[in-house]
């Protein structure tokens, strides 16, 4: 009697992990499936790049990602993107999407794709000391002198300055939308500067530079945390 309990244990031992044995196997290979999904190599921010940005190859990286989820406009080889210029913040981890970026030349021709709505570009004509010795870049910010001479009672001739306009955004200075990411790019002159104005600020400075003459004082960047550190830095060596 003992020897048919112990039999028939077995017995049911052994079906319970042939059943077991099956389900593991079924599993198995449905993740052998899941692992063998193609995938394809797509570019991704390593960081975040900012709008109007020109991407340096620092920024991007290769991942591997299912071919099913990725979509047919993503940038496949960090050539195709390192150099462009980004139309829209891209955030870090986010794969790059080729129709938010442009060459530089592209960016170049078509300075409307700078101006927000609301706003208008207006260029004016600048020498060098007007334009600050020409160290203003796209992206500035500027105050805009106004200066008409004018005659005393003395019939003297005298200077009368005025701050025509505050915190105006620099778009473009000659033909350069794009301000340079490189500390050794090759100085290069200019004679206009562009700058993005309401309507109303438009007229007024299109009559301002027929009537007088045009000054820019150049506005203070902040700087970056990194940059920040540096000058403290400096500061306290010297003292």
């Amino acid at each position: 009697m003992r020897t048919k309990v112990v039999l028939l244990l077995a017995l049911i031992m052994g079906a319970i992990t042939t059943v077991l044995f099956f389900q593991y196997m079924k599993s198995y290979d449905a993740a052998e499936t899941v692992t063998a999904e193609s995938t394809i190599g797509v570019v991704i921010a390593k960081e975040q790049i900012s709008k109007n940005e020109r991407i340096p190859a620092e920024k991007l990286e290769m991942q591997q990602l299912p071919e099913k989820s990725v979509h047919t406009g993503t940038a496949k080889t960090i050539d195709e993107a390192a150099g462009m210029i980004a139309t829209a913040d891209i955030i870090e981890g986010e794969p790059v999407m080729l129709h938010r970026l442009v060459s530089e030349k592209s960016e170049t021709i078509f300075v409307s794709r700078k101006v927000r709505e609301g706003f208008r570009a207006v260029s004016v004509g600048v020498n060098f000391t007007q334009s600050v010795s020409n160290l203003i870049e796209p992206e500035d910010e500027v105050d805009v002198i106004f200066t008409k001479l004018k005659k005393d009672e003395k019939n003297e001739t005298a200077a009368s300055s005025v701050i025509l306009l505050e915190k105006v955004r620099v778009l473009a200075v000659g033909r350069k939308l794009i301000a340079p990411e490189d500390k050794e790019e090759l100085y290069a002159e200019y004679s206009s500067v562009t700058l993005e104005l309401t309507p109303g600020d438009s007229v007024k400075l299109v009559n301002s530079s027929q009537e007088g003459s045009i000054h820019f004082i150049l506005q203070q960047r902040p700087p970056a945390e990194s940059s920040t550190a540096e000058m403290q830095s400096e500061q306290e060596a010297a003292l």
